[in-house]
């Protein structure tokens, strides 16, 4: 069976609505996609009209949970946010999980490579990624997913 993973990308993202901070992980590669960047030829695209098994929200939460150890309690996707990317291996769906946790969970993100920061300090990141956060950021912050 083929890794899940290499057919989705994942946004992680912890919101607190108190103080309205948005941090996001920064990864030791110095992408912001888990667990890898986009391939340098991909572009956007619409979604299709049929999802595949293999980009279903609920399994890529599941392989990302499974992966990485975390709670998936305290980890919803957010089925608001919809991007697809077409590579020369075929589509490439780009989820969005957010933590629901009362802080961000540092320690986790930190023994997989990552460390959380706002969206003003990953300037000279690929900018198909920083524009996927300022999507998220929109929707987030602007009240369409809090």
């Amino acid at each position: 069976m083929h890794d899940i993973l290499t057919h989705n990308r994942v946004i992680l993202t912890h919101f607190d609505s108190y103080s309205t901070a948005l941090v996001f992980p920064r990864w030791e590669s110095g992408t912001l996609l888990w667990p890898q960047a986009l391939p340098e030829s991909a572009s956007p695209m619409p979604a299709p009209t049929t999802i595949a098994p293999v980009h279903v929200a609920h399994t890529v939460k599941q392989a990302v949970v499974q992966r990485c150890g975390f709670n998936s309690d305290e980890l919803e996707h957010v089925g608001d946010f919809r991007h697809w990317a077409q590579t020369e291996s075929g589509p490439v769906r780009i989820h969005l999980l957010r933590f629901t946790t009362m802080d961000a969970p540092k320690e986790a993100v930190m023994a997989l490579g990552g460390v959380f920061k706002p969206i003003s300090l990953l300037r000279g990141a690929a900018m198909n990624e920083l524009l996927l956060l300022r999507e998220v950021f929109n929707l987030i912050v602007g009240g369409g997913g809090a």
